[in-house]
């Protein structure tokens, strides 16, 4: 992850989001955090959120040193309490008027299928599936106070392809792709513009684990396409109950 403190604190030969306010779920780490930055770094003022009040308050720190505007709150995505305290919060900081959403934060579990439990499916739904589509929900009424406004869902290739060991994770990631299909078209009247993302593997905290498990080999994606498992080492190990979160 790069330090924030390299770049200039708002670019000026792109285009600008002077004048506008986003929030960004889980922008304390990977993704989420070059969201931020990048939203900010383009004049826009953001707030995000973490369950990790120390993470949250280091990130916060860096941006204040480069005079980003960046405002945050602890928040677990996966409490429909929790999301409906980071939306007042929200809509009291930008006077009722948010004009960028992005439905960022999630986690995964990686297991067999006939070893997920309901507690890991009922969270892995909580927080990535639900989440996006409450937050949305709240998010309506001040995206269209401003006249319009872009929601984006941070899914994955995962919701497009099978993995194994991925059955519910992927199955949360094809439901908001889906989510935000119907979105775009329902909420188009309004100028609200929903689309996602579906990345592939990123080295983040969240899937750091893949320096582990194929000890140097390059993971090869090409065009977002992931090659058949026969392309893959035949030394393949198992990680059957390795579980990680942002």
């Amino acid at each position: 992850m790069s330090s924030v403190q390299e770049h200039t604190p708002i670019e000026t030969n792109r285009w600008s989001l002077a004048g506008t306010t986003a929030l960004v779920t889980g922008g304390s780490k990977g993704i989420g955090y070059a969201i931020v930055e990048e939203l900010a770094r383009l004049g826009s003022a953001v707030h995000t959120c973490s369950r990790n009040e120390a993470d949250l308050e280091n990130c916060l720190q860096q941006w204040r040193d480069s005079k980003l505007k960046v405002t945050g709150s602890v928040c677990d995505v996966s409490s429909p309490i929790e999301r409906e305290k980071l939306m007042e919060t929200v809509k009291s900081q930008f006077d009722g008027k948010l004009n960028i959403l992005v439905n960022n934060a999630g986690t995964a579990i990686f297991k067999p299928m006939v070893e997920q439990t309901m507690e890991d499916f009922k969270l892995l739904i909580s927080t990535n599936l639900e989440s996006a589509f409450h937050l949305s929900q709240l998010a309506y009424p001040l995206l269209r106070a401003c006249g319009g406004g872009s929601i984006v869902f941070v899914t994955s290739i995962a919701g497009f392809i099978a993995w194994d060991h991925l059955s519910v994770y992927a199955s949360t990631k094809g439901a908001m792709n889906q989510l935000a299909r119907n979105l775009a078209c329902e909420w188009a009247k309004d100028n609200i513009k929903t689309n996602c993302v579906a990345p592939g593997f990123i080295r983040t905290p969240l899937v750091d684990f893949t320096k582990i498990f194929w000890r140097g080999r390059i993971i090869a994606c090409l065009s977002g396409v992931w090659g058949s498992r026969r392309m893959w080492p035949a030394s393949w190990p198992s990680f059957a109950s390795l579980r990680l979160a942002t």
